[in-house]
């Protein structure tokens, strides 16, 4: 049950203590979110410390698995925490995501190399980052829960939409952190040999903040709805066998979007170094800008959705990456000049920002307040296990296969596999289950 002492919103509370709240769970945030981002944008230099015997690629494809691994717990997160937010409430799951996502960046922190302990290192790298995809994959699902929830309905879309701002904010500050490291205080062969916890023992210590701030956020009305009316459910998951199509739809909108995102966030600084031919540090800064432009666009399309309704982004976003997925990465393969790369990444993360800012309140809307929290986590968790985490992968092994444009249609035929969802789901600003019953 949610802590009857805490801080619990209300129907009139003041606009200042919804923003305090919406601010602390998007706080929290961003920093599991740089916990997670950390480990593929410093992959670069510390592959060989775990995989020394191999060559360039291989050491990538090797930690690139490592981090799909991650994915594979995101499931069983989304089925634990999404329970548990919904049995106990968003505030408490959030705690919980944040405080395990701690404890996996220390042990990667201090984790041994393969020097030192062998083929036990890279196993304690797959357990740290088995630890933290359980708190991730459950960490989306009460997080976008929360903010859709705690948000009006008038301004749902632009608030909801902080849940990416904070993601993409996560990424930000992890190549911030790699920037100043490369740029200002470690040469490249200092972050080789050590420089690479830093980021770690940051992510850590940013994670006990977050538990600090998410204690104090106000629980949602919804979940007090069903607690006081004692409707919140003993066994979630068997009710959520009751909305099979909504359960469909999440995970068809998903398939598409979380690709083109993982493709074009997390895989984009190798593919920029590994296949276009840029050096790590012109890399790293081309990720930097496009990401920061990326998060500032979330609340404009997020607002855009509130005004426009959520299917027409969504349908845009399908057709425009449907039509020029491939045209994108063929241009960037082509080039060796960083400012249209630049370009070429921005042009691509506009488009996707027709996914990424609304599709956690898309789906928060599906589904009633007592199976909303498991049912946008658990098919959510399910479809970016098997496309987003593998994305990294998959693209370096076709360019291993000699076959790396085939990529780029995967990419193309899941956004347009995830098209046909958007062409013939219901809106769900017109239908939302927030609205209608809580």
């Amino acid at each position: 049950m949610a802590d009857a002492s805490g801080p619990i919103i209300g129907e009139a509370v003041a606009v200042r203590h919804r923003l305090a709240s919406i601010f602390g769970g998007c706080v929290g945030n961003l920093i599991e979110w740089y916990d997670v981002y950390i480990y593929t944008f410093f992959s670069l230099y510390f592959a060989k410390a775990f995989f020394p015997r191999e060559d360039a690629t291989a050491q990538l494809m090797n930690t690139a698995l490592i981090f799909a691994l991650g994915f594979i717990m995101r499931p069983i997160g989304g089925w634990i925490i999404g329970v548990y937010a919904d049995r106990h409430g968003r505030r408490a799951s959030l705690l919980l995501s944040v405080t395990l996502m701690c404890g996996g960046s220390l042990i990667i922190a201090l984790c041994p190399t393969y020097s030192t302990v062998g083929v036990f290192a890279p196993l304690i790298l797959g357990a740290a980052r088995l630890l933290q995809g359980i708190s991730v994959g459950g960490e989306y699902g009460a997080s976008a829960t929360y903010l859709s929830e705690i948000a009006t309905s008038k301004h749902r879309g632009f608030y909801s939409s902080f849940q990416y701002v904070t993601l993409i904010g996560g990424q930000l500050l992890a190549s911030i952190t790699l920037l100043v490291l490369q740029r200002l205080l470690l040469s490249g062969p200092q972050l080789e040999a050590w420089g690479w916890r830093i980021p770690f023992f940051i992510g850590a210590a940013l994670a006990l903040a977050g538990v600090a701030l998410r204690r104090n956020m106000a629980e949602t009305t919804p979940f007090l709805r069903e607690e006081a009316r004692g409707t919140v459910p003993n066994n979630p998951l068997r009710d959520l066998l009751a909305h099979k199509r909504e359960v469909a739809i999440v995970l068809g909108l998903t398939m598409g979007g979380t690709l083109a995102f993982y493709t074009y966030t997390v895989y984009m600084p190798k593919f920029l170094v590994n296949s276009v031919g840029l050096g790590r540090d012109t890399a790293t800064l081309i990720s930097t800008i496009s990401l920061f432009l990326y998060m500032c666009l979330q609340p404009v399309v997020g607002a855009f959705s509130d005004w426009v309704g959520r299917r027409p982004v969504l349908i845009g976003f399908g057709v425009l990456g449907t039509l020029l997925t491939v045209p994108i990465l063929n241009a960037l393969l082509a080039t060796k000049d960083a400012v249209t790369a630049f370009l070429l990444v921005m042009a691509a993360l506009v488009i996707v920002s027709g996914y990424t800012a609304i599709n956690a309140v898309v789906k928060a809307e599906l589904f009633p307040a007592g199976v909303r929290a498991l049912g946008v986590a658990l098919p959510y968790a399910v479809a970016v296990s098997l496309f987003g985490g593998t994305a990294e992968y998959i693209g370096l092994w076709f360019k291993d296969a000699g076959h790396e444009t085939w990529f780029f249609w995967y990419v193309t035929v899941c956004i347009a596999g995830s098209l046909l969802v958007y062409t013939f789901m219901p809106d769900t600003q017109a239908t939302s289950r927030i609205d209608r019953d809580g």
